[in-house]
């Protein structure tokens, strides 16, 4: 006589679902309120004070100084162009470098990933700090290219957005790493090897076969790092000189030099508007569940 046996969530009764529900709602509640306290009433905050005038009241002027005057456009361009920039520099270093460490015995992949994440332990200020003694024209890099006979003058790399770019890329090189090593673990080398064996090219094997499948760390990473890069303030504001003046900068003196406390909040509201944007795009390109694959 054939016996049915259910499926394990069908037996189980209702009411001791409901009641699991209900208690697992019940220990995220403080986590959840303890976010919305800290993150989303903060924001609200900031939204309504984005509509608010000098004098008080309703208001859209706000917005509409941020179309209408150029600095805004040019911090805009500016702090897009860093960002952009520094995450594609990261992402083909970061990718050798990831990559490099697959090939490696695991003691020494343990060891570069150790000196990776050995910058994590030394503060941003103090980095960006050691990058103006580097840097600058009678730092240790112009001094080298000058003995060297290389250059005939200083190269100009401080107060500019070349040293913001180069503090940028050496703070946010570990950000791209992490995440393309975890997605370049997770190939299967079985691939690889039957592509070599049916007479693929290592170009082709590497192209076709290996690249598409770390596709979710390079996601992954460089995410991360653009959205951090539009945040930016320490590294842009000392290697640049207040020459470069990126978004970060530009709130910073609305709020303290002009107290134009409206407009620095509708600058503020425009990039998170912007971040979520880029992570509703890169959601759509690659759903979150792909990166905890393994």
């Amino acid at each position: 006589m054939a016996t049915h046996v259910l499926p394990a969530a069908a037996a189980r009764p209702r009411g001791l679902e409901r009641r699991e529900q209900r208690w697992a709602l019940l220990n995220v509640s403080p986590a959840a309120a303890l976010i919305f306290a800290l993150l989303a009433v903060p924001l609200l905050w900031l939204f309504a004070l984005s509509f608010t005038g000098p004098q008080g009241g309703f208001t859209l002027d706000n917005y509409a100084r941020i179309f209408d005057d150029t600095s805004y456009a040019r911090a805009f361009y500016l702090t897009a162009w860093l960002a952009v920039v520094t995450t594609v520099v990261c992402a083909l270093a970061g990718y050798v470098l990831a990559y490099a460490m697959t090939l490696m015995p695991r003691w020494a992949a343990t060891l570069v990933m150790a000196l990776v994440a050995l910058p994590f332990w030394t503060s941003v200020l103090v980095r960006t700090y050691a990058w103006l003694v580097l840097l600058q024209n009678r730092g240790i890099v112009n001094t080298l290219l000058l003995k060297s006979g290389l250059i005939d003058t200083p190269i100009p790399m401080m107060h500019n957005a070349v040293g913001a770019l180069v503090g940028m890329v050496h703070i946010m090189l570990p950000f791209m790493v992490f995440p393309l090593y975890a997605a370049l673990q997770k190939v299967d080398p079985d691939h690889t090897r039957a592509a070599a064996g049916m007479g693929a090219s290592p170009l082709y094997t590497f192209w076709h076969v290996f690249f598409p499948q770390t596709m979710a760390g390079i996601v992954a990473g460089c995410v991360l790092v653009f959205v951090l890069c539009l945040g930016f303030y320490i590294t842009p504001a000392l290697l640049g000189g207040g020459r470069t003046v990126v978004m970060s900068i530009l709130i910073e003196h609305e709020v303290n030099s002009s107290m134009n406390w409206g407009t620095a909040s509708a600058v503020a509201i425009f990039f998170v508007a912007a971040v979520l944007a880029i992570f509703a795009a890169a959601g759509r390109y690659m759903p979150v569940e792909r990166l905890f694959q393994k």
